[in-house]
């Protein structure tokens, strides 16, 4: 086997080849429910595509062991505005549905708009909630700006300072209260170790809401990167082969500690996109595991719910959402989420 890592190494180029920095995948599950023993918070990429990911955390949520670890999960796809109405569904009270919708239909970004994770999550949570006793229940707290969207004329009305929202719930209503929490966001609001004050070369790499927070409560987050492929957002991509070639006999789904392994010591380009300055930081630097659910080609796309997109008085909505231009919701097209989404794969051939 070693061996075989090491011509896979030569041949691509590959950093890291040593067997002492070989990754050793556990249990997914059992390891990430195993963090909150460590951590008090446990940060996870969601909702931005990946049927598998998302499926994955549905999945997680579903396991008997989960309530006995936390007490919030913390949402991206939350408006605060709504937090009253969000705790009364997620606590079982008779909440119609169009008045729940709300809290992830009505946020500053388009993909919570039309997230098919969310249409689940959140009757998810209120389902696992009845099987408990209320001081074990789980709290969901949504994190973007409270805003109302009924009143938004033009583009300077919508919230742009979305992560120090974040942060202000975080403290809060879980750092601050000694609670744990899970947090649901994409990767930009959850690596550590981004620049608090960037440079103009660094401008993309503006401090997260994790990191933004660890300046108060250092060392109490557990950030977990999904396998997305390797190179994809940058010009490594030839590279994917290879790396991909050394996880073949890892369990799905696995999870892996990144520090002191070959996946801790690849550049941070192999992951995301970064500035050219960026590319070779460790993503050791960046976050805390890995998350493997089957290699990139394997991987697929998660569909909008067709109840949103044939809900004509909410596309018409959102129509007027992207007319006010400089947001997210300037890319809204029907037609063209609907062409996508005739792909299943997380990444159509090209």
């Amino acid at each position: 086997m070693l061996l075989r890592i090491v011509a896979i190494s030569l041949l691509f180029g590959i950093p890291g080849t040593t067997q002492a920095n070989e990754p050793t995948p556990q249990d997914a599950t059992k390891a990430i429910l195993a963090a909150f023993d460590k951590y008090e918070v446990v940060g996870m990429h969601s909702a931005h595509g990946s049927k598998d990911v998302d499926d994955y955390i549905l999945a997680l949520i579903r396991d008997p062991a989960f309530p006995g670890k936390l007490n919030d999960i913390v949402v991206e796809c939350g408006n605060s505005l709504y937090q009253g109405t969000l705790d009364r569904y997620i606590a079982g009270e008779d909440v119609p549905l169009r008045e729940v919708q709300q809290v992830w239909r009505n946020t500053t970004q388009l993909m919570c708009s039309l997230s098919g994770f969310y249409e689940q999550l959140f009757p998810l949570v209120r389902q696992v909630n009845q099987r408990l006793p209320v001081r074990k229940r789980i709290r969901v707290l949504a994190a973007d700006p409270a805003f109302d969207w009924s009143q938004v004329k033009s583009s300077p009305d919508i919230p742009r300072d979305r992560d120090s929202s974040i942060v202000s719930v975080m403290i809060k209503e879980v750092l601050a209260k000694k609670r744990k929490a899970l947090m649901l966001f994409g990767l930009m609001h959850l690596l550590h170790g981004l620049p608090m004050n960037p440079s103009r070369m660094e401008m993309p790499m503006r401090a997260t809401a994790v990191t933004l927070y660890e300046q108060t409560y250092p060392g109490l987050t557990f950030v977990v990167i999904p396998h997305r492929g390797f190179g994809t957002f940058s010009n490594l991509e030839g590279k994917n082969a290879g790396l991909e070639a050394r996880m073949t006999s890892w369990p799905k789904p696995s999870l892996i500690s990144v520090n002191g392994t070959w996946l801790g010591d690849l550049g941070v380009a192999y992951f995301f996109q970064v500035p050219e300055t960026w590319k070779d930081r460790p993503l050791a630097g960046f976050a805390d595991a890995f998350l493997y659910l089957g290699p990139r080609d394997s991987l697929s796309h998660e569909s909008t719910p067709s109840s949103i997109l044939d809900d004509t008085e909410y596309v018409d909505e959102l129509r007027r959402r992207a007319a006010l231009g400089g947001s997210s919701f300037s890319r809204f097209d029907p037609d063209a989420i609907r062409k996508a989404d005739a792909n299943p794969s997380f990444y159509p051939p090209r």
